[in-house]
């Protein structure tokens, strides 16, 4: 059962109306080569759902980090958390990763705790069934996306999680937007001056690019 917050508690979660986007996708995902054309694929997949992808690219490392992380979830009426990378990284010292399924709890726990007039849905995706049974337990009963660790396969999750009544795109149509995209990833990069498409800027143009893809099919 919900406890009512106070008034004051209420206050300090509560997000500001303006700041809430009812069609922003909150994206909890590694940041790293090995995921990049998974990254590609939540954004163009997202984008052609109509939906608008929000990351954290760009927020400084300091004590505020969480407060804006929490703003964005707050801020978004999804989020989506991909608990697929599961292995050590190899930088000594050698560790696992616990930031995704850190920002999964916090999402969980705003979807459990927020204001009446402000929603929150949450999402898990993940590469191979049943495997977060066994790495995150107190999930069982919350059935994750597999997409396998390939890109149709994440377009294929995100139909399932966003069924829309009216003009849903196909995971062919969804596929073409990621490979037109991923053709274009260098000059991408090289508009944004960025080294990485792991950068706040070139993640902007991608989903502008993204979005004239979209426009452009509609119009054939």
């Amino acid at each position: 059962m919900n406890l009512p917050l106070s008034a004051k508690e209420g206050a300090a979660v509560r997000p500001k109306t303006e700041s809430f986007t009812k069609n922003a996708v909150f994206l909890n995902i590694p940041y790293d080569r090995g995921f990049r054309s998974l990254y590609l694929a939540y954004i163009t997949g997202l984008v052609n759902l109509g939906l608008e992808p929000r990351v954290t690219l760009g927020l400084p490392d300091s004590t505020r980090r969480l407060d804006k992380i929490l703003s964005e979830i707050q801020g978004c009426r999804y989020s989506i958390h991909d608990l697929s990378s599961v292995g050590l990284d190899p930088n000594p010292p050698t560790t696992p990763r616990f930031n995704m399924p850190f920002e999964l709890g916090l999402a969980v726990a705003w979807e459990k705790f927020k204001p009446a007039q402000t929603e929150h849905t949450w999402f898990v995706f993940e590469a191979k069934a049943y495997r977060v049974q066994k790495s995150l337990s107190d999930l069982n009963g919350a059935d994750p996306h597999i997409h396998g660790g390939k890109p149709d396969g994440v377009m294929r999750a995100l139909s399932n999680a966003f069924p829309r009544r009216r003009n849903q795109p196909t995971v062919p149509q969804m596929i073409g937007t990621y490979k037109a995209v991923s053709r274009r990833l260098a000059k991408i990069m090289k508009d944004a001056g960025a080294e990485s498409p792991f950068e706040a800027r070139a993640f902007q143009l991608l989903c502008y690019e993204a979005k004239v893809e979209v426009d452009l099919r509609s119009l054939a």
